[in-house]
């Protein structure tokens, strides 16, 4: 069950069934919880898009330290293969603390470390989301221009191209094929396809920017429900927020956060399988 973030007691029921479900792609900055259950996933295709980024815990506040989270994306490499494990570096920021060889020095740290365990990189630059801006405040972020993103993306790619890591954009309107890099799908069906041995046909999502290089998909997170607390998110809108939900999590409900309500409406959200084309419910 996933609430309409938009329409609180709009409700979309969600079928789980591995004959419809495609593909699951988990977004994190650290899966070492879900590690020990992937046999739970048995039944599912799925891959990880995993961050990690060079920020301390005075942007990061909650995440482990880099060392530790590091050798969890080795460990599910190691279970999962390389091709299901891709490395985010996202997003890129600036200030007074955090300049572009601060960048290249972490980035090149992580790349040492991950490159016989996956075989790419997504990166982006910071957005200034509405949602954001209250928890940055204090992080004296500098503004990017094109310049600056070509000069620091080029710097990146040096270094991926001596660790043989391809290096994609996400969401980015900026070209930078010139220098090798281009722009990704985060849900991608070329992925899927190559992964498993299957035709699919599946088209943008038109529910996302059009910059957005995904698929059609099916979101089942939640707002204001991960407890890392990045300055930088725009899934939390604030520490409050998410300590609020958390006291409404219960285990046994369909709902990743609280419980169903008597005023609830619930849909039936119609499933897709774009395996070959072919509707299924």
């Amino acid at each position: 069950m996933v609430r309409n973030p938009m329409n609180y007691h709009q409700v979309s029921k969600i079928i789980l069934d591995p004959n419809i479900v495609d593909c699951i792609v988990f977004w994190t900055k650290n899966p070492k919880n879900m590690i020990d259950k992937l046999l739970l996933l048995k039944d599912y295709k799925y891959y990880f898009q995993f961050t990690i980024t060079s920020y301390d815990s005075s942007i990061e506040t909650n995440v482990p330290r880099k060392k530790e989270i590091i050798e969890t994306f080795i460990r599910l490499s190691n279970i999962i293969g390389k091709d299901r494990v891709i490395w985010r570096y996202d997003p890129i920021l600036l200030n007074n603390k955090i300049n572009e060889e601060y960048h290249y020095k972490y980035f090149e740290y992580s790349a040492s470390k991950l490159y016989k365990y996956t075989n790419k990189c997504i990166i982006s630059f910071l957005d200034m989301y509405k949602k954001t801006r209250n928890n940055i405040k204090y992080l004296n972020i500098k503004p990017l221009y094109k310049k600056d993103m070509i000069r620091i993306a080029s710097g990146l790619m040096n270094i991926c191209n001596k660790y043989n890591l391809k290096l994609e954009t996400c969401a980015e309107e900026i070209e930078l094929n010139d220098i090798g890099i281009t722009h990704g799908k985060c849900i991608d069906d070329r992925l899927i396809s190559k992964l498993w041995g299957i035709n699919l046909k599946i088209d943008k999502d038109k529910n996302q920017r059009k910059i957005c290089g995904c698929v059609s998909s099916i979101d089942i997170g939640a707002y204001n429900t991960c407890i890392h607390g990045c300055l930088y998110c725009y899934a939390n809108f604030s520490e409050k927020s998410v300590k609020n939900n958390l006291k409404k999590h219960n285990p046994n409900s369909p709902l990743l956060l609280g419980n169903l309500e008597e005023t609830d409406k619930i849909f039936m959200k119609k499933m897709e399988s774009y395996r070959d084309g072919q509707l299924s419910f």
